[in-house]
């Protein structure tokens, strides 16, 4: 061994190495040809999948641009057409190689009412272009779109094109027809339950406005007969004093015929038909205000008379079944359309009765107050009350809680509309004792 030394000393070779070296030299440099393969099989891998997601979002992109009912068309700031859709190349009859990088302008018929340059004015303007009507050349003949359109921006931010869809008029035609004749539809509908829910509540209240009418009829009815026979009574000693009869014939026909009875009841019987006619007017005055839909007309009226009137034409036919206590004071003034708010104050007053029913206690309390700004007029009733749930809800139009048939759910609605008309405020809640308290807050009349 030592030989050896000296002979690679003298002719200038490298030593020799022992065996030991040698192997871990080798071995390193296979570990590091395997990191290597190792890196590169990762980078491999990793390429694999971002090309299996670019195909995978350009199968998406080319999926919904095929899928596009609307004719989509890129093209660059001068105007050369880029790409397009499967819509476009339907509507222009030719493939996409026809229709790449041929000019937009050449897509556009002469009529055309806007054309590439005013596409172009209003995006350097930073305009939208939003329903821009477009007039496009196809073999079919003249083609109306509406167009919609965004600037198209490269990977720095830079405005490299525009992106137009369009879609044709005449389907926004045909779809604003149909949105407008359904709008029609609706009010024709929502005016045809109003009326309805008007004459709903109108056949509900016929039984007490019957009762309310019945009291002075009879009474004047009764009257009548009465009179009849004091008018035959006077008319027989009429016809004795024509034939001349004496005093003594005359004395006895007074005190047979009563005719100092019958003159001394005269007036009274004639007052209690003027009473009675006089009722019958009033209630028939108050059902023309309350199916008058003059808005216009506004004037001062009395809250406590109106109050009064809806509890009587309501609650007067069950007056046996329901306890009622009205407190409110006289000259309650407030100022708008009587009529409406004599429907609003009735619709109340039946809800509270129709929420009393099978209750073991029937009571309607109706109390009033006014202030110089305000009146406020409170019903409460001894029925459930509100459920917290639906206590948002209760003024929806078709929210009701009656079965079916019994209720449009549009009573409450209306009524608080009226009352906003008016620039009231309508509110529910319930009482601390049980039931439910609907308050009516109106603008209090002023002097002049």
């Amino acid at each position: 061994m030592r030989e050896d030394a000296e002979t690679a000393l003298r002719y200038g070779k490298p030593l020799p190495r022992p065996a030991d070296e040698a192997d871990e030299a080798w071995i390193a440099v296979i570990r590091k040809m395997d990191e290597t393969y190792a890196e590169l099989l990762t980078q491999q891998v990793a390429v694999e999948q971002k090309n299996a997601e670019l195909e995978e979002a350009q199968t998406f992109i080319a999926g919904l641009m095929a899928s596009m009912t609307d004719i989509l068309i890129a093209c660059d700031l001068s105007g050369r057409i880029e790409q397009v859709n499967l819509s476009a190349e339907r509507a222009f009859g030719r493939p996409p190689g026809d229709l790449a990088r041929l000019p937009f302008e050449e897509l556009l018929a002469e009529e055309s009412p806007a054309h590439f340059h005013h596409l172009r004015d209003a995006v350097e303007r930073r305009a939208r272009i939003s329903d821009r009507e477009l007039v496009f050349r196809t073999p079919e003949g003249p083609f109306p779109v509406s167009a919609n359109g965004a600037v198209r921006f490269d990977s720095r931010g830079r405005s490299v094109g525009l992106v137009l869809v369009c879609r044709p008029i005449g389907e926004l035609r045909k779809a604003y027809s149909d949105l407008e004749a359904a709008h029609e539809r609706l009010k024709q509908a929502q005016q045809q339950l109003v009326h309805s829910e008007k004459m709903a509540s109108l056949g509900r209240l016929v039984a007490g406005v019957a009762h309310e009418l019945n009291n002075p009829i009879s009474f004047v009815y009764g009257n009548a007969h009465t009179l009849r026979r004091y008018s035959a009574r006077l008319t027989a000693y009429v016809d004795a004093v024509e034939r001349g009869a004496d005093a003594a014939t005359l004395a006895r026909l007074r005190e047979e015929l009563k005719i100092q009875h019958t003159l001394a009841n005269m007036e009274g019987t004639l007052d209690g038909m003027l009473e009675g006619a006089e009722r019958v007017r009033d209630v028939v005055a108050d059902l023309r205000r309350f199916s008058s839909d003059r808005r216009e007309v506004r004037e001062v009226f009395d809250l406590a008379a109106l109050a009064r009137s809806a509890l009587d034409w309501v609650a007067k036919a069950r007056a046996s079944e329901i306890e009622t206590l009205v407190d409110v004071p006289e000259g309650l003034e407030a100022v708008g359309h009587p009529g409406h708010v004599h429907q609003v104050l009735m619709n109340l007053v039946q809800n509270a009765v129709d929420a009393m029913e099978d209750r073991p206690v029937r009571r309607l309390e109706i109390t009033g107050s006014g202030s110089s700004d305000e009146v406020v007029l409170m019903l409460r009733d001894t029925g459930p009350g509100i459920d917290p749930e639906i206590a948002t809800r209760i003024f929806d139009p078709f929210f009701t809680t009656k079965p079916v048939g019994k209720g449009t759910g549009l009573g409450l609605s209306i009524s608080y509309r009226i009352v906003q008309e008016h620039g009231g405020v309508l509110e529910a809640g319930n009482h601390p004792e049980g039931g439910a308290v609907m308050t009516l807050r109106l603008p209090a009349a002023r002097e002049g």
